[in-house]
């Protein structure tokens, strides 16, 4: 009788009890061997009885090897052999990839150790110990999917979206006419006729003050001057500098990198949201840069300005 499927035994031999009659004074069945045993064991894949010297499968050449093994994979797996997976698709196991909206804070949340708690005025979700206001800078945070107060006075989301979105393709298109923020370069009819010296001066000293990932080789990288947009609505001027990225990162990557070092908010990864994600735009051809693409197979050349926009997937979703 094979034993059930509650207590299979960890290994492909049990010892035989002292109080089984039946194997008190038993000879090894191995054929060479035929030794009396007054404890022998029971090999769990043939059945046969056997003693300490030819207890495991390969010791006493079993001839039901791995029959032991097979039963206690199919009993941990509820009884089911392989061929039950054909044609099965196995649900992928989801990981918990929540973390804390704080701009340095990595934990994880929605989690038994560390739950969410949800700031009902920046309508973010923060870990136990960014959870009060004063701890998040709430003050300093539009809240996501906020609507301007007043019963309908003012610009709508899509009004003040559309009217920045129109301001920085003016960028693309005539620089010559806009008041650009602090540190974009503007670049006119009459920059093309910039001696090739000037344009190469200008290159290098953006590249002597780009930062970037050290790591990064000298021939790989690409230097861009970069514009970032600010959630306090009483910064007079929006975050730049001048980095370097990998021409061969994608665009996505370059974003998360950018809004890191101007310490822009960025829940690219945690949100849906296009009102509160952020787009890459590329002010020398005047378009959106798509995420998945790779920095150095696009338009963007060394020198060039990119500027990152809160909320413009909206117009984009709404113009196609």
């Amino acid at each position: 009788m094979s034993s059930s499927p509650a207590s299979q035994p960890p290994s492909s031999y049990t010892q035989m009890p002292e109080h089984d009659l039946d194997a008190i004074g038993r000879n090894c069945q191995y054929e060479f061997c035929r030794q009396l045993d007054f404890l022998p064991f029971r090999c769990e894949s043939c059945r046969g009885t056997f003693c300490l010297e030819h207890r495991t499968e390969t010791a006493h050449n079993c001839s039901h090897a791995g029959e032991w093994a097979r039963r206690r994979r199919e009993n941990n797996t509820g009884g089911s052999n392989a061929s039950d997976g054909i044609g099965k698709t196995t649900k992928p196991t989801v990981y918990n990839s929540d973390q804390c909206a704080h701009l340095t804070c990595k934990t994880l949340i929605n989690t038994s150790k560390s739950p969410a708690v949800h700031c009902d005025r920046c309508n973010r979700q923060y870990c136990l110990q960014h959870r009060l206001r004063e701890e998040h800078d709430c003050a300093k945070l539009t809240p996501l999917g906020a609507r301007p107060a007043g019963g309908g006075q003012g610009p709508t989301a899509n009004e003040t979206i559309r009217s920045m979105f129109s301001k920085v393709r003016t960028w693309g298109k005539d620089k010559t006419t806009i008041s650009l923020p602090a540190g974009l370069k503007q670049t006119s009819s009459s920059s093309s006729r910039t001696t090739t010296g000037s344009a190469i001066s200008q290159l290098n000293e953006l590249k002597r003050t780009a930062k970037g990932d050290a790591s990064i080789p000298q021939e790989r990288r690409l230097h861009l001057h970069v514009v970032g947009c600010s959630d306090n609505p009483n910064a007079r001027e929006p975050p730049s500098g001048n980095f370097f990225f990998d021409t061969r990162w994608k665009v996505g990557r370059v974003l998360d990198d950018a809004a890191r070092r101007l310490k822009v908010e960025n829940v690219n990864n945690r949100s849906d949201d296009e009102e509160a994600r952020l787009r890459i735009f590329h002010i020398e051809s005047g378009q959106f840069l798509e995420f998945s693409a790779v920095i150095g197979e696009t338009n963007v050349k060394p020198g060039h300005t990119i500027v990152l926009l809160r909320g413009a997937g909206v117009l984009l979703q709404n113009n196609k």
